[in-house]
């Protein structure tokens, strides 16, 4: 079949393709920017790529017409605390313009489960989006998650972040609000399932594990799992606000997203069918068994996507493409070089760069300089990184984002997320000579822009020239 995947590059898109690729299906991927499709270069050989914003007037001609389904997996709510329901209505129609001019037959759309009357702005927008799906000239399948758990999910993400670093929490009512948790390997299997199958045309179904748990419950089950011990202090009165700061602190969650998980934390999300299990003969995971397959994927490295990764994430607003050309005009610049002994050694130490692996020199002043960002509203360092030793164009990087990453060409270029008064670029590049190329570029923006630059100069002297040396000496090995 020729299939329309968009949402290509975010957590739920990255791991379907792969999956229809194996099924053999033709993949054209559907994404804003064709430059941080985080996918490596034998996949790129077997897909076609648009760029397409649904959020744009539509350009009729970049689809092709022979298209026999579609998924729908764009999603609005980590970009903005305001409008993201009229973005999403506007991505649905624009869609389905799209469609008009094509074959497809099926259209899926993964949405979330409202089975309450009072839902929240997220989950109204998700109804409302599926209402606008159905007016298409297609066969839709809707399939209603709640938190879906796997490694690199935002849910999962922010459970692990609050339970492996908070031995005790205070914490708001919506706590004990009931969720009905689904892996996000059953997601898949529904997602691909449904795909073609007649019996799911016109449909919308829920999905859900077997357990019915509050979110109290799946942090002291998770504790419970990993071996540690957590104490949870319910407090009866804590605004939304003050909640969506405390999991924008604790966890690498940005505010926006905060803002709105909290909105939708107080709406129970409970399957009321199975017969989408029953259609297609899945057994869901328990709970228990998700977190136990999320964790063997972090462990074995093979993350294969992560929400972090997403542009909304940071303060990204942009094509990374617009940004791959480093300014020269009204620049401040440190540049540092040295000789290689090992440059294949420097490369993967490059390439490994940020998360655990830290900054190979004053990591103690990264981790004040990250909580400082926390404080001002920045990303911080808690992001991480989704691969130890992998990156993509478009990837986040603690408080960076990669804007290039062409291991051929040796070459890395990442763009700062953190809060300054300005635009900040760090470059790394091996010449034909074996010598590395470490150049830090700050554009300022007004005269505040250069203060920073200048009070930091002290600490820059000593801390870009201490990390071009490690990077050119590390060795894990020894």
């Amino acid at each position: 079949m020729k299939i329309l995947l968009t949402g290509a590059n975010g957590y739920i898109g990255m791991r379907l393709l792969p999956m229809l690729l194996e099924q053999g299906h033709e993949i054209i991927c559907a994404v804003r920017d064709k430059n941080r499709l985080s996918v490596n270069a034998r996949t790129r050989e077997r897909i076609a790529i648009v760029e397409i914003d649904f959020l744009e007037e539509p350009d009729l001609n970049k689809l092709p017409k022979d298209l026999d389904a579609a998924y729908y997996l764009i999603h609005s709510m980590t970009s903005s605390t305001s409008d993201f329901d009229e973005k999403e209505e506007r991505s649905a129609q624009n869609f389905n313009k799209y469609l008009a001019e094509t074959a497809c037959k099926q259209v899926i759309y993964l949405s979330g489960i409202v089975n309450e009357e009072n839902l929240s702005k997220h989950l109204r927008s998700r109804k409302q989006v599926e209402d606008t799906l159905y007016q298409g000239n297609f066969n839709l399948t809707v399939l209603r998650a709640a938190i879906i758990v796997g490694s690199g999910s935002s849910s999962f993400e922010i459970i692990r972040d609050l339970c492996e670093k908070l031995p005790v929490m205070i914490t708001p009512k919506w706590v004990t609000t009931r969720c009905q948790p689904i892996a996000i390997r059953n997601v898949l299997q529904f997602l691909s399932g449904v795909l073609g199958n007649d019996k799911c045309y016109n449909e919308s179904f829920d999905i859900g594990g077997p357990d019915i748990l509050s979110y109290k419950e799946m942090m002291l089950l998770y504790s419970k799992i990993r071996g540690l011990s957590l104490t949870i202090i319910n407090v009866p009165v804590m605004s939304p606000k003050i909640s969506s700061y405390w999991l924008y602190f604790v966890t690498s969650t940005s505010y926006k997203l905060a803002l709105n998980l909290v909105d939708s934390m107080r709406v129970e999300v409970i399957t009321r069918d199975t017969r989408l299990q029953e259609i297609l003969n899945i057994k869901p995971l328990t709970y228990t068994e998700a977190i136990k397959l999320a964790f063997e994927k972090i462990v074995q490295n093979q993350v294969v996507s992560s929400w972090k990764d997403s542009m909304v994430s940071g303060r990204f607003r942009k094509d990374v493409s617009e940004y791959i050309k480093v300014p020269e005009f009204g620049c401040l610049k440190d540049r540092q070089r040295i000789q290689l002994k090992n440059p294949e050694q420097a490369l993967e130490n490059i390439w490994s760069i940020g998360g655990n692996r830290g900054w190979y020199y004053a990591n103690r002043l990264w981790k004040i300089r990250g909580f400082i960002d926390k404080i001002f509203g920045g990303v911080g360092l808690r992001r991480g990184r989704t691969h130890s030793h992998e990156l993509y164009e478009g990837d986040s990087l603690d408080f960076w984002r990669v804007l290039l990453a062409d291991k051929k060409e040796k070459r890395l270029l990442l763009f700062a997320e953190m809060k300054v008064p300005g635009e900040a670029w760090l470059d790394w590049e091996i010449d034909d000579h074996n010598v590395l190329h470490q150049t830090a570029t700050f554009r300022p923006r007004g005269l505040w822009g250069r203060l920073y630059w200048f009070s930091m100069l002290p600490f820059h002297y000593f801390i870009f020239d201490g990390m071009i040396r490690s990077i050119a000496k590390y060795n894990p090995k020894k």
